[in-house]
């Protein structure tokens, strides 16, 4: 299955919205940047979900020059988030956005979430958070409740939580997750599952996760990416990205909550 099998990006007459999103490690931009650029350009992403965003010594320079060079915009993340970033094209409206930082057990990475509430057309609201989570065991289960925590505050009716979860679906934080949200590849699968490691995928570590209310047209690695060889999704870090086409239906001014809650 290539690229082009998947819906294009649109707001169709009710109001829906039909998003591509991206998740991506992309190992603090240490690995081939242009390659890195080509691969998300090539998936043409309404937003994208970033993990190991630089985080160091001028990290703002280095996540303006991603966004620039894959024709994006940077929303939130980075350094304040400890490496989660979200990035988005000008088709999405940022009604709000905030870095959440998770607590720290020491000796072990500080983690954190980015989150933003997106609008795309006039009432498609989705709220998103970029995550990676802990490589320890009883900390990652903690923060995958304080993720689903989040989500509920962010104040929307539709959701989605993508990253990298540093757990394969059969670890307990992933079924917890995929209990309460949609996994993406489970509910249609397409392109490749395995996200770990680009030279020889084995196991799916990184997932697109969405609220009930969100329709699931595609998920999974992509391929056939016009412009991007095989050569450039091993080089340009060591995760293979994740390509979800969502259904966002709209909100009614009923229907829509004032905003993200404490």
């Amino acid at each position: 299955m290539t690229l082009a099998d998947l819906p294009a990006a649109r707001t169709e007459s009710d109001g829906t919205a039909v998003v591509r999103l991206l998740s991506y490690n992309i190992r603090s931009m240490r690995d081939d940047r242009r390659a890195l650029a080509r691969v998300i350009r090539a998936c043409a992403p309404d937003v994208v979900c970033v993990q190991e965003a630089p985080r160091f010594f001028r990290w703002r320079k280095h996540a303006a020059r991603l966004a620039r060079e894959c024709g994006l915009v940077y929303v939130t993340g980075g350094a304040p988030a400890t490496g989660p970033m979200i990035l988005t094209t000008l088709r999405a409206t940022v009604e709000y956005a905030e870095d959440v930082l998770l607590p720290h057990t020491p000796g072990l990475h500080r983690r954190g979430f980015a989150t933003a509430v997106l609008r795309f057309g006039p009432s498609s609201r989705l709220g998103v958070l970029s995550c990676h989570l802990s490589l320890q065991t009883d900390e990652r289960q903690a923060q995958g409740r304080m993720l689903l925590e989040r989500l509920a505050g962010l104040g929307t009716r539709h959701f989605v939580a993508a990253g990298d979860l540093n757990e394969r679906p059969g670890g307990r934080t992933f079924r917890r997750l995929a209990k309460e949200l949609q996994d993406g590849w489970a509910v249609k699968p397409w392109g490749g599952e395995y996200t770990s490691t680009p030279q020889h995928p084995q196991q799916r570590i990184d997932a697109v996760l969405a609220s009930k209310g969100v329709e699931v047209l595609g998920c999974g690695v992509p391929a056939g990416l016009d412009g991007v060889s095989e050569s450039d999704l091993r080089i340009a870090t060591d995760h293979l990205p994740v390509l979800a086409v969502l259904r966002v239906p709209p909100e009614t001014t009923t229907e829509s909550p004032a905003g993200p809650t404490a």
